[in-house]
């Protein structure tokens, strides 16, 4: 094949992913993986605590970006004549015949059986079990639901809400101390900071969603796409205010339950406080006056925002940070208090075994 042609079909599967919105959900399931609360990150343990793993983490995001390349073509192969009529779509690759529908299809099917099979093999099957999922809700529910109901952006609003499961997961898997399936991932006694994040996520795209889908209502009517920004142009603020509010006793949990320290619950207010403002606006001018402009750009930069000082909060991180630097242990007190010490007599031979309790209150 001629590097023209194969730099063409490269871009052309490249556009089939939507490599923006993959980016992003990509982030979130790496954020949720680094927040798992493990002494160590992404290095080696030199010491009896459990760390997260460099190479678990590459499987985990290049699996969840295949899983959603695939996603999202089949999204597009289900759509071009609807697509069409539409001027934030109407540049898709189908659309404009860059690619046939087998093609199409013979791209999403390899990318989501190498990222089910990335995830199972270099993460565990839970997590490839929710990769295989999401794929099938974004394109079997989702996908056909917009042409029925409003409630479909529920529906992909739970889709955009697993990948940081997903991370969470990947991250339990490697700490588990039972047998590692999917109850004790998903449902055990850690698994509570997964959800919340899950919750942030799903929260977060009504602002986004319902600001975005504004400036095109019409479009999306004419498409014969059921959306509350045309069904019910008022609902469509309430909710994406009663939504935004919704971030701030989520971003409080991830706090109360110590994934993140104090810091957090400070930074993130204000950020939340932000969108929150956004939202209050476009509800109260019903997208007019630039308040769907403002609540767009205020959802775009509040989600990466988030994600980055929920990992630069975690809980416990600066401490080991400098721990490091300082050349001290993390388990030097755990060393001490498993050190033993056998006493000897005058010939050298072993008296007793005595366990040495040196750490404090011994």
């Amino acid at each position: 094949m001629p590097a023209t042609s194969l730099r063409r079909l490269l871009t052309t599967c490249l556009s089939l992913s939507k490599p923006r919105l993959s980016f992003l959900i990509v982030l979130t399931t790496a954020t949720a993986y680094s927040l798992y609360p493990v002494p160590a990150l992404l290095l080696p343990s030199t010491t009896a605590s459990p760390s997260l793993s460099a190479l678990t983490l590459v499987f985990l995001t290049s699996g969840t970006a295949l899983c959603c390349a695939s996603a999202n073509a089949l999204n597009m192969l289900l759509e071009p004549k609807y697509d069409a009529q539409m001027s934030r779509t109407r540049n898709r690759p189908l659309v404009r015949g860059l690619i046939s529908k087998k093609g199409a299809l013979m791209f999403a099917a390899a990318a989501g059986a190498s990222g089910v099979g990335s995830l199972w093999f270099g993460v565990n099957p839970t997590v490839a079990f929710l990769g295989g999922l999401n794929i099938v809700l974004y394109a079997g529910i989702y996908t056909p639901m917009k042409r029925i109901s409003v409630l479909n952006t529920w529906a992909g609003a739970i889709v955009g809400g697993i990948p940081p499961l997903m991370g969470w997961a990947a991250a339990a898997g490697q700490s588990a101390t039972g047998s590692g399936e999917w109850k004790e991932l998903l449902l055990g006694e850690g698994s509570v900071g997964g959800w919340l994040l899950a919750g942030l996520l799903f929260a977060w795209q009504f602002p986004h969603f319902n600001s975005l889908s504004w400036p095109i209502r019409e479009e999306y009517k004419n498409a014969g796409y059921r959306m509350l920004v045309w069904t019910n142009a008022r609902m469509n603020g309430r909710v994406a205010l009663r939504y935004a509010i919704l971030c701030f006793p989520i971003c409080a949990g991830l706090w109360w339950f110590q994934i993140t320290d104090q810091g957090f619950l400070v930074t993130s207010s204000i950020v939340n406080a932000w969108m929150v403002k956004e939202a209050w606006r476009f509800w109260r001018k019903e997208g007019h006056k630039g308040s769907a402009r403002g609540l767009f750009w205020a959802s775009v930069w509040h989600l990466p925002v988030v994600m980055v000082l929920a990992m630069v909060h975690k809980k416990g991180l600066w401490d080991g940070i400098w721990k490091r630097l300082n050349g001290e242990s993390e388990d030097e007190d755990i060393w001490l208090n498993d050190e033993e010490v056998q006493t000897r007599d005058t010939d050298g031979h072993p008296l007793r075994v005595v366990r040495a309790l040196t750490s404090s209150g011994a």
